[in-house]
């Protein structure tokens, strides 16, 4: 029977309303209506005896609720039905009662021994439902009963009675702050839940109450951190801003190290630069004592913990939810090393597609982000176009970026763009584009004359406006450099006629007055002008007036004498008070009387003192001190309940504090079930061996969806604790503890790490790959406990993080059969002993390559008469002139018949050993001869050098031709801006190099590399894994496209399935160390050491681009 129904019959039956329609039909409207019989209707209906009616009044009341209407003079009809046993009925009553208790707080006090009954209910939505209730009354009196009932649902056996409990704690602390010693402890007790359905609101209860008691998350740090990506969204929008700040009071900056060499050389500047008449000698000697200080500092090696953060939250930056991906965002920028930061770009410019509010939030930020770190988000420029259909507010704040990003490179893009949007209708939006304009103007010299130009051409504009703006905008340029363009000071004279916007003439009117001497005709006829209609100007303008009549009076009194005292008697009786008192000041300032003090001989230098050029800066440059994503960054004010971000600590707390004691007894079969694991699949040693059980713990855990972390806590203790266990990475001590059953060896193996240096563990490290084929009879578990265990966390976490790309490249990728695989691996052995004899002759170290017991110490000679086929030894053969990459430099169309193509040639520059040699190949298409063929006008960054080519007399029609010239690129990839001249036209060309070619290869034996490599660890130290492509699996392939990628030399190597390649940097001669080590299966691991983090960046995205297409 439906509730209609049953509605119908209890009117007929024993009713004498006379309108029944009212409870009848809700599509009518008429429950909506002010009639007050709607609520005595609802109230018979809630006075009933049938729970179906009362079930459909509860519906129609909570309706009422949803749409917004008031529904609270029917409280004493509910509350009387929260006894009711039906279900149903009780869970809206409880919906309601949540809505009203705070307003009728007397009438709801009545039902509160209800509510405690509610809490015990065999529901859990009933008992959450209750507490619920409870805590939403605002009642100093029932305070211990709430805290009872807290503490009691704190304990709860169902996860949403505990996040209730969670729930009501703020609430309670807000109702009587001198609870928090109590709550603090049920906050504890709830941060130990393992439940991901508690998580969340607990954090947020304990930012409420005690966000200072940063100790109770010492103990959770690693379980939340491994709970966060099953955690709800809101939840882990709460969890990572705890866990930030956390992060920023327990860890080193990993970015410590550049910022001391950058004071360290600061400091070495401003020192150097003041004691030139001191002797050399000292100089010196302080120089080498400083180079000591730096070299003993302690090289940045990161926490296990902070890393196991950066690596848990990097996936959430996939988050459907906007507000989660920013506060990964927030994270990464204030937490992660500078070469990691750059992975959430793309995540935010994702966000740029969504709804126009959550633009407005993401570009607020990413305004801030481009001020420190711009190149970030330079290869999404174009992601910051603006579209037509853009409100004003996303338009403006698009420019902000657009300017943030300008620089050499691709202004002449940007400016173009501006251009576009000068055209456009909206208004505030042309006024932001000319200030954009005189912002880049001001930061990029090179183009500031042409942005000036531009803007001149902007004040013959129709719009007004625009016209004004332009006018304020140059006045601020041209501050700059005043003698350079008298003509446009005289230019905008002309104009004061015709602008009517206060502001313009008002700027118009100081550029003149300011720089009166680059105009001295034209000035005294202005002010003329003005004081004709200086009654009816704006206030602003009056000022001026007064300004520009006081400076003309000091430098041509001749000429403005009775002008200037004219203006002044205007501007005494003006309405204005400013007005008057200026005119006053000014008048007893210029004009010595008796009575003037002594301040009028000063008169010449207060007005015409030298002003500073005003800095056009970013609105954007001092919000960085809020943290990203807040409210406070937003409004750049601090909002109430904002929380300081803490600043890096001097040195690390202890890590220990983060270790949590496993009961014996789970440690036990958390070990044997590991061990387990391990015989059933083998796989993981083979494959996955080398990285240690971390990373396999983290794919298992990262694939489906965090079963180890959920399940075990649901199911058993110590299922959850061996997960923890496992994911906590976790200290030697812990290790001794769990194993009482290991030998002494691997007791000292154990313990070796802890007392050794950093570069005794790097070098025990790189030993390892050598000793390992002996020991491959070993079992798969011990060979993998051995190496888990004396593996350095740091290794472990870097190599770990890039675990997922990895396994979604390799479901991509078809696997080959076994069989095939060892085939290969002979080949590779045969191919690597040849290449290495024929690349490595001036090495002098034919003793390191493995398979050199059989061969004759002749092999070269032996070799020569041999043919190799092409496909097996091209690349030992090929000379690397012959694989040069060629790039056009101008197209025959362009330049009319000249067209010009360059290349890398990788020789030495004989002139200046610190610059790239850059062939060039001019080609004259055209039926004439081309002359004088030569480089002008260089436009280059900072320290960047050209040494042009020889002027080419003399290219007949039809000719070619090669010229060399070098440049010092400064070891960046900063493009070359240069003109290209004949006798007759000028052509602009631009050179930018790839990072590859900024190097030279050097040659060095295998302990040099090992030795060179454990100092370039920790930050210098760059790891991608990767699925070699399936033509790419030996290792000619693997040196052939290395070598073609990046100017690298080969260095020998003992191990079969490891190449080894250096170099150093043209310009700073900064070593750059490459290593591929390839695995089962098309696997391999690509490692680049290098001090420059930004060349070792972008030469790993080259190599592997190289290795996977």
């Amino acid at each position: 029977m439906s509730s209609g129904s049953a509605f119908n019959d209890e009117k007929g039956g024993s009713s004498s309303v006379a309108e029944p329609e009212y409870g009848h039909d809700p599509a009518s409207g008429g429950i909506f209506s002010s009639d007050y019989k709607r609520h005595d209707d609802l109230k018979e209906m809630l006075d009933s005896n049938k729970d179906s009616l009362k079930l459909e009044a509860m519906k129609r009341i909570v309706a009422m609720i949803a749409r917004g209407k008031n529904a609270s003079d029917l409280f004493p009809a509910v509350v009387k039905n929260v006894a009711c046993k039906n279900i149903e009925v009780k869970k809206l009553v409880y919906v309601y009662l949540v809505r009203y208790a705070e307003e009728q707080q007397d009438l709801a006090l009545l039902s509160i021994s209800t509510f405690q009954r509610g809490l015990k209910d065999p529901n859990q939505l009933i008992r959450a439902s209750a507490l619920r209730v409870l805590s939403s009354i605002r009642v100093t009196i029932i305070v211990p009963i709430m805290m009872l009932a807290i503490k009691e649902a704190a304990s709860d056996m169902s996860p949403y009675v505990r996040k209730t409990a969670a729930h009501a704690i703020p609430k309670l602390y807000s109702l009587d702050p001198e609870q928090k010693d109590q709550l603090i402890e049920v906050i504890e007790k709830l941060l130990a839940d393992k439940t991901t359905l508690v998580a969340g609101s607990v954090v947020m209860a304990f930012e409420e109450v005690c966000p200072e008691r940063i100790d109770l998350i010492h103990k959770n740090y690693r379980k939340l951190c491994n709970l966060l990506i099953d955690v709800e969204e809101w939840g882990q929008v709460v969890i990572i801003n705890m866990l930030t700040r956390y992060a920023r009071t327990q860890f080193l900056n990993p970015n410590i190290n550049e910022s001391l060499l950058e004071e360290g050389n600061t400091e070495g500047k401003t020192f150097y630069g003041s004691d030139e008449d001191e002797d050399e000698d000292e100089d010196e000697e302080e120089k080498e004592k400083k180079a000591e200080a730096l070299a003993k500092r302690k090289p940045y090696v990161m926490d296990p913990d902070h890393r196991l953060l950066l690596r848990n939250t990097k996936p959430l930056l996939q988050s459907r939810n906007a507000a989660v991906v920013m506060a990964v965002a927030q994270l990464y920028f204030h937490l992660a090393p500078k070469a990691e930061v750059g992975v959430i770009a793309k995540a935010l410019v994702r966000l740029l597609r969504s709804h126009s509010e959550v633009q407005f939030v993401v570009l607020q930020n990413v305004a801030t982000m481009t001020i420190k770190r711009r190149g970030m988000f330079e290869p999404y420029l174009k992601s910051f176009y603006i579209r037509s259909t853009d409100p004003t507010q996303i338009k403006i704040l698009k420019l902000e970026v657009l300017t943030n990003l300008a620089n050499e490179t691709n202004i002449s893009t940007i400016l173009r763009e501006f251009q576009t949007y000068i055209k456009s209708m909206d208004k505030d939006f042309v006024a932001a584009t000319i200030q954009a304009i005189g912002r880049c103007a001001t930061n990029i010299g090179e183009v500031r004359d042409t942005c000036l130009n531009g803007l001149v051409q902007l004040l013959s504009n129709r719009d007004e406006l625009v016209v004004a703006e332009s006018v304020v905008v140059i006045k601020k340029l041209l501050q700059m450099q005043p003698e350079k363009h008298s003509d446009i000071i005289k230019h905008m004279a002309k104009l004061i006629d015709n602008i009517q916007v206060p502001m313009a003439r008002a700027s118009i009117l100081w550029l003149i007055g300011e720089y009166c001497e680059h105009v001295p005709k034209i000035a005294p006829d202005v002010l003329r002008k003005m004081a004709k209609s200086f009654t009816n100007e704006e206030d602003i303008v009056k000022l001026q007036i007064l300004n520009l009549a006081a400076k003309l009076y000091l430098t041509n009194s001749k000429q403005t004498k009775l002008l200037t005292q004219y203006v002044l008697n205007l501007a005494k009786y003006d309405q204005n008070y400013d007005i008057r008192d200026r005119a006053r000041f000014i008048r007893q300032l210029i004009v010595p009387t008796e009575k003037s003090g002594a301040l009028s001989k000063y008169a010449k230098k207060l007005f015409l003192a030298l002003k500073p050029a005003p800095v056009l800066e970013s609105p954007f440059k001092d919000r960085d001190h809020f943290q990203l994503g807040s409210l406070s960054h937003l409004l750049n004010a601090k909002a109430g309940g904002y929380q300081e971000l803490p600043d890096w600590p001097e040195s690390a707390p202890d890590p220990s504090v983060r270790n949590v004691e496993v009961p014996e007894w789970s440690k036990c079969s958390a070990r044997e079930k590991r061990k387990e694991k391990k015989v059933e699949k083998p796989f993981y040693s083979d494959s996955e061996g080398e990285s240690g059980p971390t990373e396999s713990a983290d794919s298992e855990s990262d694939s489906g969806s965090g079963s180890e972390s959920a399940s075990g806590s649901e199911e058993s203790g110590s299922g959850s604790e061996s997960d923890e266990e496992e994911s906590d990475e976790g200290s030697d001590e812990e290790e001794e503890e769990e194993e009482p059953k290991l030998t002494k060896k691997k007791m000292q193996e154990v313990k070796k790490p802890v007392h050794q240096s950093e570069s005794e563990q790097s070098s025990e490290e790189e030993r390892k790959p050598q000793r390992k084929p002996k020991s491959r009879k070993m079992s798969e578990s011990e060979s993998e406990s051995e190496e888990s265990e004396s593996e350095s966390d740091e290794s472990e976490s870097d190599e770990s993080e890039s675990e997922p790309e990895t396994r979604k490249k390799k479901k991509v990728e078809s696997k080959p059969s076994k069989p095939v695989k060892k085939e290969t691996k002979k080949e590779s052995k045969k191919e690597m002993s040849l290449l290495d004899l024929d690349d490595f002759e001036p090495a002098h170290s034919p003793q390191v390559t493995p398979v050199n017991a059989f061969m004759s110490n002749s092999l070269v000679t032996d070799l020569e008469g041999l043919s190799l086929s092409d496909d097996v030894l091209a690349p030992a053969t090929i000379s690397p002139s012959s694989s040069m990459k060629t790039f056009e430099l101008l197209h025959r169309i362009t330049g009319e018949g000249l067209s010009v193509e360059y290349c890398f040639s990788r020789q030495p520059f004989s002139p200046d050993a610190n610059m790239v040699a850059v062939q060039i190949h001019f080609t004259n298409n055209s039926s004439s001869d081309v002359s004088n063929l030569h480089v002008e006008d260089a436009k280059l960054q900072s320290g960047m050098r050209v040494k042009e080519f020889p002027e080419i007399e003399v290219l007949a029609a039809g000719d070619t031709t090669t010229a060399v010239m070098g440049i010092d690129f400064c070891d960046s990839t900063q493009a070359a801006n240069f003109q290209l001249c004949t006798n007759s036209k000028k052509f602009f060309v631009t050179i930018q190099p790839p990072v590859g070619e900024l190097m030279r290869p050097v040659f060095m034996t295998e302990n040099e590399f090992k030795k060179e490599q454990g100092q370039l660890m920790g930050m210098n130290e760059i790891s991608e894994k990767l699925t070699l492509d399936s033509n790419c699996r030996n290792e000619h392939s693997i040196v052939q496209r290395v070598t073609t990628a990046a100017n690298l030399s080969r260095v020998p190597c003992g191990s079969d399935n490891e190449c080894r390649f250096a170099a150093r940097t043209v310009t700073s001669n900064s070593l750059v160390l490459v290593t591929v080590a390839t695995k089962p299966e098309g696997a391999a691991q690509l490692t680049v050491n290098c001090d420059k983090m930004l060349i070792g960046t972008m030469l790993v995205k080259e190599i592997l681009q190289g290795l996977t297409q």
